[in-house]
């Protein structure tokens, strides 16, 4: 229904940003990443995502279209709502949660507070395919070293070397550089294997 409100940031707080548009004052719940872009402007766009309650009109507001993106695709999920939706954007990056879900690292997902460990799991069963199909590659997200090592030795278990010998060599490669991309390091390591 409506696809970004742009007008002056009258006041923000890491939770909700008020903005005039047209001399209406919009009340917006906001993630802390998106405060943390919007909290010096004075000109501000947010998108928007509209929850209709029978008690109230909600706003949710982010910074980029990709965040947008990913609250709907968690409050998709069953047992995720828009508050918890929120707070996980709010504790971690787009990029973070996307590499969780693709790596299927259910120990940050459920480092969240409000989310156990079956909903986390939950989170990663049902957003998998979706994040993929999205055309969200795993290269084009800066994951931490541990979970590039992980996804590049689950690739190349499911390519046909054994599990020990990759992990020999994965460490050996990693002991000497800083390789922040799974697809790098999978080629420096077909080259050892």
């Amino acid at each position: 229904m409506y696809e970004y409100i742009k007008g002056t940031l009258i006041e923000a707080t890491p939770a909700c940003a008020i903005v005039d548009c047209g001399g209406i004052g919009y009340s917006i719940h906001i993630s802390v990443n998106t405060y943390s872009k919007i909290a010096t402007r004075e000109e501000v766009m947010l998108y928007i995502h509209l929850i209709v309650r029978e008690d109230a009109h909600l706003l949710y507001g982010f910074f980029s279209k990709e965040e947008r993106t990913l609250f709907r695709a968690l409050i998709s999920v069953s047992g995720i709502g828009a508050n918890t939706a929120n707070v996980m954007l709010s504790s971690m990056t787009v990029e973070e949660i996307t590499g969780a879900i693709l790596t299927e690292n259910v120990n940050a997902i459920k480092s969240v507070k409000g989310i156990g460990i079956k909903t986390a799991q939950r989170v990663i069963i049902e957003l998998k395919d979706k994040i993929g199909k999205e055309g969200v590659s795993i290269e084009s997200i800066n994951l931490p070293s541990g979970a590039v090592k992980e996804e590049a030795q689950a690739a190349l278990v499911m390519l046909g070397f054994a599990r020990a010998q990759v992990v020999k060599t994965l460490d050996k490669i990693l002991a000497g550089n800083r390789i922040d991309s799974v697809e790098e390091l999978i080629k420096l390591a077909l080259k050892h294997l």
